[in-house]
């Protein structure tokens, strides 16, 4: 296997360098290979990271936006010219088969040549300011200034796309931006940082800083030079950073626990079909997996034997294999936890369908009824190839147990009648809903976040610009 190398400069100043004794190896879930090591940063390395960067949002905001939109359109296409490099650099520091890992390099390239075309349409407007008496002689409006210095701390199973996400919308609206990736997963964002300064980005206006997050993080999250933090993660760790964060900008999304709501009238196979795609994608590592699924009572029996059916069909193995759908989890330890929360719910009174079996850092497809009220599979987010299926009434008990979460991140509604499905998407207490398709539907220009736990504010590129800036109004007061 291809052994990746990692400069210790990568992600830092040309010129600068941090004394890293210590290394974070990083291995390969499916077999715990060594794919390469990168420096362990230290506290005193991520404060003269930040001290650098803040230089570097001087330079960004003061970059004319035609240098913005050629630097993200020319990383949009080396990474495209590299589609497999990155594809098979994805799979192996993660979770994610090579096919469903080149799903996410061409998403990665999407969000950052949206980037680029957004950075052009960063606009104002014009205030009447004679809407009041004594208005009458001033001219103005407001427009929309960086935020300037950016921190961004993204997650382990989507390594290159939601790193897109954060540094994408940053560059293009003039800040600079530090990546603390996941310990797990470094290399995707390294990669990246590599492509973009082949583009021409300043070297100080993106840096990446692998390190632990105990020892960085709040450095990082702390920093008043840090005027943004853009945050993707458990909710834990989010509650922690907003009490430590300080007078900042938060965006963040801590993910959820999906409900799919099946009504009697809608199409079976597609439904079983998206459902399949949306709780088993990435090993179920997802924020937007569907882990609940409600079904009308009188379509249950049928769905429940096309979904037993298909989730056992799904072939589990090598990633890199063409013919692989699911990969391992990311770590043996994650597995385990999963298997510990199948057999917790057993316990309570849950029937196993499918799956439940245990090897290494794989686990299979896993379906499981007639889960208990208050398990922590109904409440939680389990975060791998697990999902619940209930029988329901109707629509009106389907809403209401969708409901029953302290998340709402998205939810899927199937039906075929226009009037149900435009009562759920108003009732469903969630930042989306998909019709017709699983909760694990997104596109990278829409506005993607949640209510509840699910998180604070919106990405998708347009919508984290809005986050990353700051409105400025102008009035001019003319003379008489």
């Amino acid at each position: 296997m291809k052994m990746w190398t990692i400069h210790d400069k990568m992600g830092f100043s040309p010129g600068h360098s941090v004394e890293c004794k210590n290394r974070i190896e990083v291995r390969d879930p499916q077999d715990d290979s060594l794919i390469a090591t990168v420096p362990a940063v230290t506290a005193e390395g991520m404060q003269k990271a930040v001290d650098r960067a803040a230089e570097g949002a001087k330079i960004a905001a003061e970059t004319p936006v035609h240098q913005r939109i050629s630097v993200l359109y020319g990383t949009a296409d080396r990474i495209a010219s590299r589609r497999e490099e990155f594809a098979t650099l994805i799979a192996r520091e993660g979770s994610k088969t090579i096919r469903e890992a080149r799903k996410e390099v061409d998403r990665a390239v999407e969000t950052i040549r949206i980037s680029g075309e957004e950075a052009r349409r960063i606009q104002g407007e014009t205030i009447s300011f004679d809407q009041m008496p004594g208005g009458e002689n001033r001219l103005g409006g407001f427009y929309r200034f960086p935020v300037g210095l950016v921190g961004a701390i993204t997650p382990f199973n989507d390594p290159l796309n939601l790193v897109a996400h954060k540094v994408g919308p940053a560059v293009a609206s003039g800040n600079a931006v530090i990546v603390k990736p996941a310990s797990v997963t470094p290399l995707s964002a390294l990669k990246l940082w590599e492509v973009m300064q082949e583009a021409g980005l300043p070297a100080s206006v993106f840096s990446v800083v692998p390190g632990r997050g105990t020892e960085v993080g709040d450095i990082l999250v702390q920093h008043r030079s840090v005027r943004m933090l853009s945050f993707t993660g458990g909710v834990d760790a989010g509650r922690e950073i907003v009490r430590k964060a300080g007078v900042k900008k938060v965006s963040m999304e801590l993910g959820s626990n999906c409900p799919a709501i099946v009504l009697d009238d809608a199409d079976l196979s597609s439904a079983v079909e998206s459902c399949i795609s949306g709780a088993f994608w990435a090993a179920g590592q997802n924020c937007l997996k569907v882990q609940r699924i409600y079904i009308e009572d009188s379509c249950y029996p049928d769905f429940l034997e096309q979904f037993v059916f298909c989730a056992q069909q799904y072939r589990v193995g090598n990633k890199l294999s063409e013919e692989t759908d699911m990969g391992p989890l990311i770590t043996r330890r994650e597995a385990e936890r999963v298997d510990r929360w199948v057999k917790e719910a057993i316990k309570e009174g849950a029937t196993l369908c499918c799956g439940g079996k245990l090897d290494g850092a794989y686990y299979t497809p896993t379906v499981l009824t007639d889960v208990p009220e208050g398990s922590r599979l109904e409440r939680e987010e389990v975060f791998g190839p697990v999902v619940c299926l209930y029988p329901v009434r109707d629509a009106e008990e389907a809403v209401q147990r969708a409901n029953r979460t302290d998340f709402g991140l998205q939810a899927g509604v199937f039906t075929r009648d226009l009037d149900k499905a435009f009562n759920l998407v108003q009732r469903l207490d969630v930042g989306g809903v998909m019709v017709n398709d699983s909760s694990d539907y997104r596109i990278d220009a829409m506005p993607f976040g949640g209510v509840k736990q699910s998180g604070l504010g919106r990405e998708g590129v347009r919508f984290a610009i809005g986050e990353m800036t700051e409105t400025k109004v102008v009035c001019f007061r003319l003379g008489s």
